[in-house]
């Protein structure tokens, strides 16, 4: 069946009635954000489990162990991506689920910022990985040849998955994992935020005590001016004053509303 031929009339309203419906339906939209608050305040509670084994990687600049991988930051999300011989679309493409995901990934410097880095691994080497990355336009994402047993030991030998680490110096933990369905989500910056330990690190977080957290919206910045503190200087000056706003307009309605 072609899609003109299937009746596509849920009905037709006034713009009152369909204000009405979407407020109806806005009451549900919230309960599910709050749920998905508190799931995420109790993936932020969850138990780590050590790394003890060493693993090694191929990069663009030579071997890198795990640690590596967080190129100095807290926080680790690696996607098991595959690109490799016995798939379909090699050498030319990766997997076409792995390349709608890596289609989506928003820029890492957001990440970056949260002090948690993202890496992509596969077992294609490096020559072709590059090659796919600038046909693809992926330059900005760290991707990475798996060597060992890595993809087996964290359950994405055969399947895609998310993994999401976080390091205490030198020891490296897991601290979440994410497959299948799971990973249609990714590719922002809040879900994968959202996956990790430390989540957003914004102070409206349920997190643990002592959990690093700042004011929502003052970390932010455009991508390339990330350790620029002039422009984070007005970017700020901006925040604030939108909040402001914000807030008085807030508390206008309210007063309103007491005197109706």
């Amino acid at each position: 069946m072609k899609l003109q031929d299937v009746k596509l009339n849920p009905g037709i309203v006034s713009p009152e009635e369909w204000e009405a419906a979407r407020q109806q339906l806005l009451l549900k939209e919230k309960e599910l954000t709050r749920a998905r608050d508190a799931l995420t305040a109790e993936r932020r509670r969850m138990p780590w489990v050590a790394v003890e084994k060493e693993y090694e990687f191929d990069g663009p600049d030579g071997k890198a162990s795990l640690l590596d991988l967080f190129d100095g930051r807290r926080q680790l999300i690696v996607y098991r991506a595959f690109f490799e011989p016995g798939v379909v679309g090699w050498p030319e493409h990766a997997c076409v689920g792995c390349s709608m995901v890596a289609d989506q990934v928003a820029h890492v410097a957001h990440l970056n910022a949260r002090d948690t880095t993202l890496a992509f691994a596969s077992r294609a080497p490096q020559t072709d990985i590059e090659r796919l990355k600038a046909r693809m336009g992926w330059q900005f994402i760290p991707w990475y040849t798996i060597t060992d047993g890595f993809d087996k030991d964290f359950g994405v030998d055969e399947w895609h998955g998310t993994n999401a680490f976080i390091r205490d110096g030198d020891r490296v933990f897991r601290t979440y994992f994410i497959n299948s369905r799971g990973d249609e989500q990714m590719g922002n910056t809040w879900n994968y935020l959202d996956i990790t330990a430390l989540g957003r690190q914004e102070e409206w977080e349920d997190s643990p005590e002592d959990y690093p957290q700042t004011p929502p919206y003052e970390w932010w910045n455009w991508h390339d001016e990330y350790g620029n503190h002039e422009a984070s200087a007005k970017v700020l000056e901006q925040v604030r004053r939108g909040r402001a706003a914000g807030q008085a307009a807030g508390d206008a309605k309210t007063e309103r509303k007491g005197k109706d």
